[in-house]
């Protein structure tokens, strides 16, 4: 088993444990692989166990009445989620679809109750990743609230880039991160490249200005 499962920049949720015990959290899980587009939860299903990212990534996001589909957050490996049906929320209250092909650890509440009480660290590093996601979802609602689309658009590109690029999202993707319609997206994607801010590819957009892009994006 990989030991990191944090894919925010966090701690390792095992860091510190032996071999010994790593290999007790191995036997006491499961591990198994899930095609794109597979979904691994809906809301009102009762939570039964937390999941570990090993590999691929993982879309946790709600829908709007209308049926708009709204990211909540996008993982990579080697991130964790459902952790909140462990903790007593004993349902879950959002979609877990898989993105690209991945593989999955599955932890039962009983033996993560477990861990949390022989390992405090453990219930400390969750509680962490829970308080990051927790701000990123007070973030999106500030930005829904006082922010144009543009803005929006902007600030999503200055998060998601690597340097001056922004690989592998899709309009679509763009307007279920932002919870918008395609071609809303697209709108203002447009005008970030007629202001000669962005340059657009498929699945690629490269920054022109970063500078200028801040700005916008009110950072």
């Amino acid at each position: 088993m990989s030991t990191r499962v944090d894919g925010d920049g966090g701690p390792d949720l095992f860091q510190g444990m032996t071999a010994e015990e790593l290999r007790e959290v191995e036997r006491v899980t499961s591990t198994r692989a899930f095609p794109r587009g597979a979904i691994i939860y809906t809301p009102g299903e009762t939570g039964e166990a937390l999941f570990l990212l090993r590999e691929g990534a993982v879309q946790i996001y709600r829908m709007s009445p209308e049926g708009r589909k709204l990211v909540i957050a996008h993982l990579l490996p080697y991130s964790f989620f459902g952790e909140l049906s462990c903790i007593g929320q004993g349902m879950y209250d959002t979609f877990a679809e898989v993105t690209e092909d991945s593989t999955i650890v599955t932890m039962n509440c009983e033996v993560l109750n477990r861990l949390l009480v022989s390992k405090p660290e453990i219930a400390r590093r969750i509680l962490e990743a829970f308080g990051r996601r927790v701000l990123q979802a007070e973030r999106q609602l500030e930005d829904t609230v006082f922010k144009g689309i543009p803005a929006r658009v902007a600030a999503l590109l200055l998060r998601e880039s690597r340097g001056d690029s922004v690989d592998g999202l899709t309009h679509q993707d763009i307007a279920e991160r932002l919870g918008v319609y395609r071609e809303t997206a697209t709108n203002a994607l447009n005008e970030l490249k007629a202001a000669d801010l962005i340059s657009i590819g498929r699945k690629h957009i490269s920054i022109l200005d970063r500078e200028r892009l801040a700005r916008i994006a009110g950072e």
